[in-house]
C-alpha cells in the first residue's frame, strides 16, 4: 500500500532540503561566505612556505572542503534553472559565469597538469562569488552605465594627452636621452606614470621645454581623475537620494494618516521625511527634552508611558506632535516594543508641510486636542 502523496512529498532530510533550497537561490547564503572566506584564506597559506610546511594537510583539507561545497553549489543551482526552464539564461549570465569558474578552474587547471600550488592560485575566482551580494557594488553598475557618457568622454582626453605628451616628449628628449625617451612607446610609460600622478622617478625629462611638457602633463592629470571623480561622486549620490526616495515612498504609501493623499502630495512628503529603523526596546523620546520632531510608525510598535498608563501606538499612528503644535516639552517617554521603521519630519519641514496641506494640519490638531484631553 503506498503511502499519501501528503507524506511522500515530504523530504526525508528537512534540514537538508532548507539548505539546497537556500544554495538554490541567487543570494548568498551564510555559508558560502564562509567558505569564501576559508578559501581565500587557505589560498594565502599556500603561498606561505613556513605556514604551510607547518600546516599544509590542514590548509589542503580546507580547500578541497571549500572546492566541494562550490561545484555543490553550481550543480544544485543548474539542477533548479534546469527545472525552471532558465539553464541557458543562468550558463550565460555574469552569475552563472562566476559559479561555473569557482567550481571548474581549479579542477581544470589540476586534470591538465598545472602543478597544484599554481592551480590552487585559480581559488582567487571565489572572490567574485561575494559581488552580487554587495549593494553598493550594485549602485557602482548603476551609476557607471548612467554616467558611461561623461565617463568615456574623459577617457579619451586621457588617451589624447597621454599620446601627445608622449610625442612631444619624444621629439624634444630623444636627442638627449635616447635610452628613455627612444621611442614614442618609451616615451608612452612616462606620460602615463606622470598622468596619473604616480611619478616613479626613473624617467625624467632634462630639457626645459621637456619639462614644461611635462608640469602641463601633471596638472592635466589632476584635472582629468578630478573629473572621473566628481562623476562618481555625483553619480553616487544621485542613486543613494533616489534609493532613499523610493524607501521612504513605499514607506509614506503604508501610512493610512497619508492615504489620502494624491501621488504629488506623497512625493511632497516624501521628500521631508527621513527615515528611521530601530531595535526593540529602544528609546525614542524621553519625557523633559526638548521636541523638535515628530514621528510616524511606518512598521512595528511604540508605547507611550504616560502618568498612570501606558498607551500602546501601532502601524500608520503618530507621536510627538504635541511638542510641535505648543509647549516644546516631551510629555512622556516613548519606546519601540518591537522592531520598528519610523519616519521622522522635523519641526521647520513640520510647519511648511502644515501649510502646504491644511487637511493633514487640521487632523494632526484635532488628534493632539484628543489626546491631551485623554491624558488629563
Amino acid at each position: 500500500m503506498t503511502e499519501p502523496p501528503s507524506r511522500m512529498s515530504k523530504p526525508m532530510f528537512p534540514a537538508l532540503a532548507q539548505f539546497v533550497a537556500a544554495t538554490a537561490g541567487r543570494n548568498m547564503t551564510k555559508a558560502a561566505y564562509v567558505a569564501v572566506a576559508v578559501g581565500v584564506l587557505g589560498m594565502v597559506l599556500l603561498t606561505v612556505g613556513q605556514a604551510y610546511e607547518t600546516a599544509h594537510r590542514w590548509v589542503d583539507v580546507l580547500l578541497w572542503v571549500c572546492l566541494v561545497y562550490f561545484v555543490f553549489e553550481w550543480l544544485v543551482r543548474l539542477r533548479h534553472m534546469a527545472r525552471q526552464g532558465r539553464l541557458a539564461l543562468y550558463m550565460s549570465s555574469s552569475a552563472g559565469l562566476v559559479d561555473a569558474l569557482g567550481a571548474l578552474a581549479v579542477p581544470i587547471a589540476l586534470v591538465l597538469g598545472a602543478e597544484p600550488k599554481t592551480a590552487w592560485l585559480l581559488s582567487v575566482l571565489w572572490v567574485l562569488k561575494v559581488v552580487p551580494g554587495i549593494p553598493g557594488l550594485r549602485q557602482l553598475r548603476r551609476v557607471l552605465v548612467l554616467e558611461s557618457g561623461p565617463l568615456v568622454s574623459v577617457l579619451v582626453i586621457f588617451l589624447m594627452v597621454v599620446f601627445l605628451a608622449s610625442v612631444a616628449e619624444y621629439f624634444l628628449e630623444r636627442d638627449v636621452q635616447p635610452q628613455t625617451f627612444g621611442s614614442v612607446p618609451a616615451a608612452l610609460w612616462w606620460a602615463v606614470v606622470t598622468l596619473t600622478t604616480t611619478g616613479y622617478g626613473d624617467v625624467v625629462p632634462v630639457t626645459p621645454l621637456g619639462r614644461m611638457v611635462a608640469a602641463l602633463v601633471m596638472i592635466s592629470g589632476l584635472g582629468v581623475f578630478g573629473l572621473w571623480t566628481g562623476i562618481l561622486a555625483t553619480g553616487f549620490a544621485a542613486e543613494t537620494r533616489r534609493d532613499n526616495f523610493l524607501k521612504t515612498w513605499e514607506s509614506v504609501s503604508k501610512v493610512p494618516f497619508f492615504a489620502a493623499l494624491g501621488p504629488a502630495a506623497i512625493a511632497d512628503v516624501t521628500h521631508m521625511l527621513r527615515t528611521m529603523d530601530l531595535p526593540a526596546r529602544t528609546t525614542i523620546i524621553r519625557k523633559g527634552t526638548q521636541g523638535d520632531c515628530m514621528y510616524f510608525i511606518a512598521a512595528g510598535a511604540v508605547e507611550v508611558d504616560l502618568p498612570g498608563k501606558k498607551v500602546q501606538l501601532g502601524e500608520g499612528a503618530f507621536f510627538g506632535e504635541m511638542a510641535l503644535l505648543g509647549n516644546n516639552m516631551r510629555g512622556a517617554d516613548v519606546s519601540t516594543t518591537k522592531v520598528s521603521r519610523l519616519l521622522v519630519l522635523d519641526l521647520v519641514d513640520f510647519r511648511v508641510l502644515m501649510a502646504r496641506h491644511p487637511d493633514l494640519a487640521e487632523t494632526i490638531d484635532a488628534e493632539a486636542k484628543r489626546r491631551a484631553l485623554e491624558n488629563k
